[in-house]
């Protein structure tokens, strides 16, 4: 028997592998239920029933008044998993019932069940309105969530080659937006074999990727993968939002943490993933109140948890087309590529910036096939005991630098200059020169790459900027981290002044605010603001980019209440 008095089942193998288990799944007295009561309505079910469903949006969050409830894991293939048996005081719910996106297990009532339901908006208004409490669910959602994704538990199903592109591909869409998944190789799991041989005779198919509901997609695009498993919502009704921030990285977030939490309406748009080029950032050690780092992707995640907590929509893979202000309604209209216009009264351009892509020859052929723009834990698995070469003198390159040298066997870092003092901080420097396997090349550049016949990266060629010198080394990784170009468009003909760099011009920098008084943040277009690092003259580090998401919310309440005023 366990602890619980139950007999020990097979999710117990699962249960072991979380982490802090008390906190994961803590119990409510009967003074916090009934603090919790007016937010909620009481539901009950029979012997039996789903009180959610995994891939079926999920109604909020349930604690448990009477009987218990069955969690398990149910994949697309057929397979379920006991996880947990809950009851009494117990409440159910993970990160996604902030938003009501589909849910990630099945909940069972075994025998006849009676709980509160506490729909999303609820659950968020109870999280601000009970600090303490609020602060126990928060951190049992959040650490439900990693939990999942430590061991693999909901989500979809990839099947393919682990090192192949494709698998590449969306592990590292889903690790960078915080999606549970799990991952079979044919070669080892028959299950996956027999799948691949049913649906995939090619393997330009590959990966195949299996939803909740059984759906099989072959090779799918992220959008396509993030329609899929629920992930992308749009502007619920025909609403007109506060503000839309086009961006997610930390600029976009902290606009939209600081909006939402002082009651303004936002949508928060994003291309691809949260956290922008610093969600890649293997440590980020010189950001204030975190004296041992922390890792991009964890600091960007808490503070897109943090957000959907405020109630901010989060709209996720979406592309922004392009931004209309003739406000002929009163308000902006931002147009979606698949998805309808979204409205907003005041936009904020968090777009940031794209990669840059060095002149090389045939580089497009390799993206994806050993040329990489980022270092995740993905990308590493692939670098194991290798040699690794990487381009590049920022803090992004000296952070990929550190992070991979703990699992390439060697990191060549080709550096076209003559040194790091100019572009890096000095502790990264340091970290650097006192890595052995760290080898540093100035005053170089690549200029050819080479593959193999099923276009994987094989080979790099690089010269001297200083002689004729030139040289090639057996490389399969190659990682550039060359500065990036600004993600601006999408603003074409709306008006909005750009520089010569196509940055966003704000304040009194822009010709067209000449002779008004204009928030140091707003644009050339009276109800559009620039922040992080897509804005001319911008501090291109993650404090700098949190610091104008914080200010310009002061800015749209002031644009705002201006608006709302009555002409005389």
């Amino acid at each position: 028997m366990g602890q619980d008095g139950r007999q020990p089942t097979n999710g117990d193998a699962l249960m072991s592998r979380f982490t802090r288990p008390e906190q994961t799944f803590p119990a409510l007295t009967p003074a916090e239920i009934e603090r919790i009561r007016h937010f909620g309505e009481v539901r009950s079910y029979e012997d039996g029933e789903f009180l959610f469903e995994t891939g079926k949006p999920g109604p909020g969050m349930f604690v448990v008044l009477k009987g218990h409830v069955a969690i398990t894991q149910r994949d697309g293939l057929g397979h379920v998993t006991p996880i947990i048996d809950q009851g009494p005081g117990q409440f159910l719910a993970e990160l996604s019932q902030l938003s009501g996106q589909p849910a990630l297990v099945d909940g069972r009532a075994e025998g006849d069940v009676e709980t509160l339901l506490l729909p999303p908006d609820r659950l968020r208004a109870l999280l601000v309105a009970e600090a303490e409490l609020g602060e126990r669910i928060m951190r049992a959602l959040i650490l439900r969530r990693v939990n999942l994704i430590q061991v693999g538990i909901g989500g979809p199903v990839l099947i393919g080659p682990p090192h192949s592109a494709g698998v590449v591909r969306l592990q590292g869409f889903l690790t960078r937006n915080g999606q549970p998944h799990h991952l079979l190789d044919p070669e080892r799991d028959r299950d996956a074999a027999e799948v691949i041989a049913r649906y995939s005779p090619k393997p330009e198919d590959w990966p195949l990727v299996v939803a909740a509901d059984g759906a099989v997609l072959r090779n799918p695009s992220e959008t396509e993968l993030a329609r899929a498993i629920g992930m992308i919502g749009g502007a619920k009704d025909d609403r007109i939002y506060d503000v839309a921030v086009v961006g997610c990285g930390p600029a976009g977030l902290a606009t939209a943490v600081y909006a939402a939490s002082e009651g303004l309406s936002v949508a928060v748009l994003d291309i691809r993933a949260f956290g922008g080029q610093a969600g890649a950032s293997a440590r980020i050690e010189n950001y204030l109140g975190f004296p041992t780092g922390i890792s991009g992707q964890a600091l960007t995640a808490r503070a897109f948890t943090q957000a959907q907590k405020f109630g901010a929509d989060i709209m996720i893979p979406v592309t922004v087309k392009s931004l209309d202000c003739t406000r002929t309604d009163g308000a902006f209209s931002v147009a979606l590529d698949g998805c309808d216009p979204l409205r907003s009264r005041a936009v904020v351009v968090a777009s940031g910036a794209r990669y840059r892509r060095p002149d090389i020859a045939n580089l497009d052929k390799f993206e994806g096939r050993g040329v990489w723009y980022w270092a995740s834990p993905v990308e590493a698995r692939l670098c194991a005991g290798e040699e690794v070469a990487l381009v590049g003198a920022g803090n992004s390159a000296g952070q990929a630098a550190v992070f991979l040298s703990g699992h390439a066997r060697k990191v060549l870092m080709i550096i076209r200059g003559g040194g790091l003092g100019a572009s890096m901080s000095r502790y990264l420097i340091e970290r650097i020169e006192a890595t052995p396997n760290i080898e540093l090349m100035f005053n170089a550049e690549i200029t050819a790459l080479e593959g193999d016949e099923a276009s994987l990266l094989r080979r790099i060629h690089w010269k001297s900027r200083l002689s004729d010198d030139v040289d090639s080394a057996d490389i399969r990784n190659l990682f550039l981290f060359v500065g990036a170009d600004p993600a601006t468009a999408w603003l074409d003909g709306c008006g909005v002044t750009l520089d010569r760099g196509g940055f966003v011009v704000t304040g009194a920098q822009s010709e067209q605010n000449q002779g008004r008084l204009v928030a140091p943040l707003e644009t050339s277009v009276p109800g559009v603001y620039a922040v992080g690092d897509v804005r001319s003259g911008s501090v291109k580090r993650v404090g700098g980019a949190i610091g104008e998401g914080a200010q310009v919310v002061a800015s749209l309440h002031g644009y705002l209440g201006d608006a709302a005023k009555p002409a005389l």
